[in-house]
């Protein structure tokens, strides 16, 4: 289900707010800006920002990096001048939602309810993620 509501940007936005506010070193507002930047995309970004996206959910939930490790291999990707690949957008982006997260109890259970919320997006792009392996193979991250 692609976030599209008001309720959805308010959640998002508030998740915003607790992500930057959380003081982990594991900087997880990241990982909150990457399964929102999948979730409700369309066709008419630009291909980098659903490559990083999902380069982010990727590195997140494949490799176990932390949202400031994800933040490093974005930057060291953006110094990378090269057309980015567009992906198939898959009609299903995920079960969970910024609303969902948002409606846990802050603290340990809204973080693994962002992790949860990454994991489903990430799922939804199951089509993509041999692809987003082979990108990051070619510019040094496998």
């Amino acid at each position: 289900m692609a976030p599209d509501t008001a309720s959805e940007m308010e959640a998002y936005e508030q998740l915003q707010f607790y992500t930057l506010a959380h003081g982990s070193p594991d900087f997880l507002h990241q990982h909150v800006v990457d399964a929102w930047a999948a979730q409700p995309a369309d066709a008419s970004p630009k291909p980098i920002g659903i490559t990083f996206a999902l380069v982010g959910l990727y590195l997140h939930l494949e490799k176990g990096f932390t949202g400031r490790q994800v933040q490093r291999a974005h930057m060291a990707l953006a110094r990378q001048k090269r057309a980015w690949p567009s992906f198939a957008l898959p009609a299903d982006r995920g079960s969970v939602t910024a609303v969902e997260v948002m409606a846990t109890e802050a603290g340990p259970e809204r973080d693994r309810a962002i992790d949860r919320w990454c994991a489903a997006v990430w799922a939804a792009y199951v089509g993509s993620h041999r692809p987003v392996a082979e990108l990051l193979k070619i510019h040094g991250f496998e």
